[in-house]
């Protein structure tokens, strides 16, 4: 039986696709800010936008574009600078950077993708973006090195790097893979995602599938996690497929669907799970598992309501076993249930013990260091049972720390 496979790289690892970066000296200094991102081949593609009325200027172009042509086959990103809140001049910049990067190439404008991040209501400063984009375009490169540096460049409070990537065999023997970066630290609280994502494929596939398994990878992925509540102006993911493996194309749920609506999956949740632990100031990752819910969307609904509770994160991050926090944070979700029904757990991660905390509607007198032993690490894992039907979910968050308004009181800085 097919399986799949993590691989080296992010968004260089499948075929026909080179990147590079450049320090344009936008808003950072002494650091790389900007990313170029081309296939050798226009590209299907399908994406995902915030769902903020306040839409950035990138999302805006990005839209209306891969509505109109379904095709993207470069992508230029910036850090330092969101674009956002920047009206028609904001627009006019996509453009002259989508224009710079068209003639370039020799690639149709209205095939370029264009995205940004960082500080709302400054103008991009359109000189160094196509100074940038010259800077770029000869260092173009298919290496893995390549794409590590480009997701490095659209980095802002980020910590660490964020790209993964999966490979797998089609029926017909082809080695497909799925690659992508991602960027989020602060403003994270999804509805699509609060993020730039990006995506590639060398896989032959139908654009309408490409999208259903893009929508279905979100809903249990970046939809999943929360930082500080904050859903950005930019959110952007976009998927890539040029078909360059040389499989026969997916035009249908088959099992080769399957696997690359896997691999698909399996790249989201590892950048959506590492971008939870990423959260600005964060010290630990924390994981939500709600099981025996009534329906999906409740079970998500519940889950999400814990690792989103500002009380449950400074309890984390405390180490402070007061899972009131946590019980209340279920009890205001929206969704009704029976509390005397409700059991709730620590869980070590690895998965080998667990601590029942409360049962039959009330605490069980679980020891309170015990209880600590299980917030010490990087990660803190809780589970419930609401024993309502056999429906699950699973949500993550991060804690909350001082470090958190510090970052975000001298934003601009």
């Amino acid at each position: 039986m097919a399986s799949v496979n993590r691989v080296p790289g992010g968004v260089t690892a499948a075929k026909g696709y080179r990147a590079a970066s450049c320090a344009a000296g936008i808003k950072y200094k002494g650091r790389t800010d900007m990313a170029l991102l081309v296939s050798d081949v226009p590209a299907a593609a399908a994406a995902v936008f915030t769902s903020n009325v306040m839409k950035a200027a990138p999302v805006i172009w990005d839209r209306n574009n891969i509505t109109s042509c379904g095709k993207v086959q470069a992508v230029v990103v910036n850090s330092g600078i969101a674009n956002a809140c920047t009206g028609e001049e904001g627009l006019e910049s996509c453009r002259r950077s989508a224009e710079a990067v068209s003639a370039a190439l020799g690639i149709p404008a209205e095939y370029v993708a264009v995205g940004s991040t960082g500080v709302i209501g400054m103008p991009l400063p359109d000189d160094r973006i196509i100074n940038g984009i010259n800077m770029m375009i000869p260092a173009l490169s298919d290496s893995i090195e390549a794409g590590t540096a480009a997701a490095r460049a659209i980095m802002t409070t980020d910590t660490v790097k964020k790209e993964f990537a999966y490979s797998f065999v089609t029926s017909d023997g082809k080695t497909v893979t799925v690659g992508g970066m991602s960027k989020g630290s602060g403003m994270i609280h999804p509805n699509m995602c609060t993020m730039l994502c990006y995506v590639t494929t060398d896989m032959a596939i139908d654009r309408a599938l490409i999208d259903e398994a893009l929508h279905g990878a979100v809903d249990s992925s970046f939809n999943m996690i929360t930082v500080d509540g904050d859903t950005s102006t930019n959110d952007t993911l976009i998927l890539m497929a040029n078909g360059l493996a040389g499989n026969k194309e997916v035009t249908e749920k088959d099992s080769d669907y399957d696997l690359f609506r896997e691999a698909l999956g399996l790249l989201t949740t590892d950048l959506a799970k590492l971008m939870a632990r990423d959260g600005e100031g964060a010290t630990k990752r924390i994981e939500m598992r709600v099981l025996g819910a009534d329906t999906l969307a409740h079970a998500k609904v519940l889950a999400k309501s814990v690792v989103g509770s500002n009380l449950t994160k400074a309890m984390i991050f405390g180490k402070d076993a007061n899972c009131g926090r946590v019980l209340c944070a279920l009890g205001y979700s929206g969704i009704e249930f029976d509390p005397a029904k409700v059991d709730l757990w620590f869980v070590d991660p690895a998965g080998d013990r667990k601590l029942l905390l409360y049962t039959g509607g009330k605490f069980t007198g679980y020891d309170e260091e015990d209880a600590v032993t299980y917030m010490e690490g990087e990660e803190v894992v809780m589970a419930c049972d609401m024993h309502m039907g056999e429906a699950s979910a699973v949500a993550w968050g991060c804690d909350l720390t001082y470090d958190y308004v510090k970052i975000n009181a001298d934003y601009r800085s």
